[in-house]
């Protein structure tokens, strides 16, 4: 089975958790004279057995990132470690150079009024954030490559 699968696998499992919290959070208490629409004490029990193969998903599919070169990236790990920071640091980037730019609204009325300065290059955070998103895109198409090339480990 390829990653990409139990990457998929995983994800479904996750769905299926939250959406069994769902129903049996709806149906753990009930009116008296009233029947609940599901037994709640048998979603439990599904939600215990697809919380124990999620577990497994994890497990493989971390087993098999931790073990999975990629280049200069190093481990599939260090390369998805990389591109959640790389997202934050886009996220801050963009975040500063808007508010610098004064996107948002504080137009000046009368001459009278005090102007508002930028206290940051807006030019170069755009730049930076730009160079950023770049190398997300180009480290996204190297995981989802091996995600679709590397088998996964038991």
């Amino acid at each position: 089975m390829k990653l990409a699968e139990a990457l998929a696998l995983r994800a479904d499992a996750r769905h299926r958790v939250e959406q069994l919290r769902s129903r049996i959070t709806a149906n753990a208490r009930y009116q008296e004279g009233e029947e609940p629409a599901e037994d709640a004490t048998v979603l439990l029990t599904e939600a215990d057995t697809v919380l124990d193969e999620l577990e497994v998903w994890i497990r493989r599919i971390n087993r098999t990132n931790a073990a999975t070169p990629l280049g200069a990236h190093g481990t599939l790990t260090d390369a998805l470690a990389r591109r959640d920071v790389l997202r934050l640091r886009h996220s801050v980037l963009a975040a500063a150079a808007d508010a610098a730019a004064g996107s948002g609204g504080g137009y000046r009325q009368l001459r009278s009024e005090l102007r508002t300065l930028s206290a940051l290059p807006v030019a170069e955070l755009r730049t930076r954030a730009d160079d950023v998103a770049r190398e997300i895109r180009e480290l996204d198409t190297a995981v989802q490559q091996a995600n679709w090339t590397v088998e996964l480990l038991d």
